[in-house]
């Protein structure tokens, strides 16, 4: 009997030990911290991609052989594009945007308008961008960085021949913001302005050789769909 109620003791005794450590772990587990914001943006992707719909709006100006009054003119364009963002941390990231369109050239000014001929653009710019995170699932942003427009495909309307206009480094700056609708999808709107000055030369059946330059800074307008890896 003695015996009986020693076992039964010793058996309580060593349930009331481990039970503190059993609710101690417990605990540890109900209640473990949240991950911090370093942790929640270590977890996720540094890749983001975003489609949008592009309107080109050129700010035409220059000259035709240093005439003043004369000038050179791009038509504007709305164009798909497409853009590859890489974050470094959550609030630096670079943006590469690749999109290619065309425009109609003419003269201006004291030359009239005479349709010059048309060149397709390839305007792949860089940026180095900041994002604001305190603002939920608004987040909005501003870049600066450069561009390069490269030329191709230049024809020439009837009159005029050897048309060239030269590829060009160009700065920009941009604004914008993403709305996430959820973790991954969200919507985007953004603005660019590229300073751009490119050098073109052409021959005219009545004007002979003719150049200048062409200042044609054009606004980059466009809003579309967002995925975050």
């Amino acid at each position: 009997m003695f015996a009986r109620l020693s076992t039964a003791a010793l058996m309580a005794s060593t349930f009331c030990l481990s039970l503190p450590a059993t609710m101690q772990a417990a605990d540890l587990t109900a209640f473990s911290p949240a991950p911090t914001a370093e942790e929640a943006i270590a977890a996720a992707s540094p890749w983001m991609l975003r489609v949008r719909g592009l309107g080109v709006i050129t700010h035409d100006s220059g000259t035709i052989n240093g005439q003043p009054g004369t000038g050179l003119a791009y038509s504007d364009t709305v164009i798909p594009e497409l853009d590859i963002s890489y974050f470094f941390t959550d609030n630096i990231a670079a943006e590469l945007i690749l999109g290619t369109t065309f425009a109609k050239i003419n003269t201006t000014g004291a030359l009239g308008e005479i349709d010059v001929g048309k060149t397709w653009l390839l305007p792949p710019t860089l940026t180095l961008q900041y994002h604001f995170t305190n603002f939920g699932a608004f987040k909005p942003y501003v870049g600066a960085g450069v561009n390069y427009s490269l030329f191709y495909n230049q024809s020439e309307k009837a009159g005029f021949t050897n048309l060239d206009v030269k590829n060009d480094f160009g700065a920009a700056v941009q604004v914008g913001f993403d709305y996430m609708l959820t973790k991954n999808w969200g919507v985007n709107f953004d603005v660019k302005k590229i300073f751009l000055e490119t050098k073109w030369s052409a021959t005219h059946t009545a004007l002979g050789d003719i150049s200048g330059t062409a200042k044609i800074d054009p606004w980059l307008i466009g809003a579309g769909v967002t995925y975050r890896f």
